[in-house]
This record gives C-alpha cells, sequence and structure tokens, in this order.
C-alpha cells in the first residue's frame, strides 16, 4: 500500500482556560483524537458548524499552534516532533491560505514584496531573479505581473486570495490548507478561485485540506470528506458517498439544509434543535445525542461514544448508522 502524505493520528487540541483565583479552568477541547490521511494530489473536505475544531486541526499541523497530543506523520516525519530547526525545511512543504484575503496580506509591502518573502527566507532564488519568479506566480493564479508593483488595497477580493494563493505556491509545497479560502467572496469570485485551485492541483500535483462549512464547494473540490462535530470526526469516506448518501445524523441535518431547487425539498428538511455542546464539557456517551434527531436514540447513544467505524465504503462514529 502507497504511503500517504500526511497521516494524522489521534490529533488532540486543548485550549487553557481561566479559572477562580488565577487557576487553570476546565480546557476546551477543541480537537478530541483526529485522525485522518490525505494522499500526494488529493483533496480531503474538512466541514462541519463554526467552532466544531477544523480550523484548528489546520493551523495545528502547521505548527502555527501546539498540538496537546496525537502525531502527523508528513512523507513519514512526525511535524510534531520536530525541532524548529529541523521545521523549518518542511515549511516549504506545507503552505496555508487564509479566509480573509485582505488581513493576511501586509498592506505596507507590495503585493511583489509579499509572494517573494518565501522565496528570500528559503533563499530559492537570487535576489535578481526574484521578480521574474513573482510576475511568472501572478500570471499563473490569473493576474497582470505587473500588478507586483501594487500594495493589497488596490485589489478587490477575490484579486487578494489570487495573491495569496500565489504567495503559497512560490515555495512550491507538496501540501495547502485552504481554511475557508473562499467563504469571504461573492458566489461568482467563488467559482473562479475554486477552478484556479482545481487547475493548480492538476498542474502541480498538489494535496489540499480544504476546510469549509458550505457543502456546496465541497463537493465541488473535493474527493473525500469528514464531517466533525465538537472536536471529532464523525463521518468520513468519498465524497459523493458522504453527501450524496450520508450515514451520521448530523450528516444528514447538514445535508438537508443544503437549499435544494426541487418543489417540495424543504418539506424533508431535518432541523437541529439547541446549540452545539460546550467543548468544556461535552455531554458524555454520544456528543450529538442531546441534538440527535433520530428516533433511534437510547441509553447506549447517552453513555458510551461510538468509534469511527468502517461502514461500506464509509467510516461513520454512530451506534445505529447501520
Amino acid at each position: 500500500m502507497t504511503r500517504p502524505l500526511l497521516d494524522v493520528r489521534d490529533l488532540a487540541v486543548h485550549y487553557r482556560t481561566a479559572g477562580w483565583m488565577g487557576r487553570s479552568g476546565p480546557p476546551v477541547r477543541a480537537v478530541e483524537g483526529v485522525s485522518f490521511q490525505i494522499a500526494a494530489g488529493e483533496t480531503l473536505g474538512l466541514v462541519g458548524e463554526s467552532g466544531c475544531g477544523k480550523s484548528s486541526v489546520g493551523r495545528t499541523l502547521l505548527r502555527l499552534q501546539e498540538p496537546t497530543r496525537g502525531s502527523a506523520l508528513f512523507e513519514g516525519r512526525d511535524l510534531f516532533r520536530l525541532t524548529a530547526a529541523e521545521l523549518r525545511p518542511l515549511r516549504r512543504e506545507l503552505q496555508i491560505v487564509f479566509q480573509d484575503p485582505y488581513s493576511s496580506l501586509n498592506p505596507r509591502r507590495t503585493v511583489g514584496a509579499s509572494i517573494a518573502e518565501g522565496l528570500e527566507i528559503h533563499r530559492m532564488l537570487p535576489k535578481a531573479e526574484q521578480p521574474r519568479r513573482v510576475g511568472d506566480l501572478l500570471a499563473e493564479v490569473g493576474l497582470d505581473p505587473t500588478a507586483a508593483s501594487r500594495y493589497p488595497h488596490e485589489f478587490s477580493g477575490g484579486q487578494r486570495q489570487r495573491i495569496g494563493i500565489a504567495r503559497a505556491l512560490a515555495v512550491e509545497p507538496k501540501l495547502i490548507v485552504l481554511d475557508e479560502p473562499v467563504s469571504a467572496l461573492d458566489v461568482s469570485v467563488q467559482a473562479q478561485v475554486l477552478n484556479l485551485l482545481l487547475d493548480l492541483q492538476q498542474a502541480r500535483g498538489l494535496a489540499y485540506l480544504f476546510i469549509a462549512h458550505d457543502l456546496g464547494v465541497i463537493r465541488h473540490v473535493a474527493h473525500r470528506t469528514a464531517v466533525m462535530y465538537l472536536g471529532r470526526i464523525v463521518e468520513e469516506g468519498p465524497t459523493d458517498d458522504v453527501l450524496g448518501a450520508p450515514r451520521h445524523p448530523y450528516t444528514q441535518a447538514l445535508r438537508s439544509a443544503v437549499p435544494e431547487a426541487v418543489s417540495g425539498a424543504a418539506a424533508s428538511r431535518t432541523i437541529l434543535l439547541g446549540d452545539p455542546p460546550s467543548p468544556v464539557a461535552p455531554p458524555p456517551g454520544c456528543a450529538f445525542h442531546p441534538r440527535c434527531p433520530s428516533s433511534a436514540v437510547d441509553a447506549r447513544c447517552r453513555t458510551e461514544r461510538p468509534a469511527l467505524r468502517p461502514l461500506d465504503d464509509q467510516q461513520v462514529a454512530c451506534h445505529h448508522a447501520d
């Protein structure tokens, strides 16, 4: 079996909280026991409600924050066990595109300087050759090379996101974490940026961890999809299976919330009652059971946490999925 490009095992990310009289309070369990794999040239979509922990997963993989436990094997090397000096050359291989294309760019630096920054840090090109490389990257993402001399505020949101993509591409990565990369853009611009990402993936053999809450976007770009709820993956598998025939009640509710241009579609929509539980004090058993619309909820759901288990081509964390 071919070794995956990235193999994440039992990842947990807890945040400290302040307690009484300066003491530490109970931790926020943002991510709890997440495992997945991404092959070279593959896109894994990571979806879920706001606050489910999906962005924490992406940022932790890049060591923008530290994990509480777990491992992340990138081409066989555990990213979480590397020192800062050992991690430095690997940062070329893993890049990120952020949700807000404006705040992710330095407003005091020209676009060309922002894109060339990675080339300088990793000493990939002599200074004299960097402008040509920056121009090539801008052209690759659909912008005029002369844009290099302008500043971020002179561009639209979609253009700024293209600049962010060019900056990530500059160091020739193998894996890019895309953290809600189109959610701040107009719908027509979203389609353009998504198609650009697909073209770049095909041309460069890139792997993507695509974090989003829009199932329509995930269906368009992801080969496989993992659904998160309260810090855990509750369903994972090929995108057509997970979104076309979801097995977990939470995934079914997310799927039913997608607007359908079919008469009577609203009548079959599943409405989740209440808010997600607090990650500081998650409920016992299945974390979804307080909101689960299924009539099969029983004492086992309330007391025993379901493990992620194979079911056909998918994996599902539900006692009654079959």
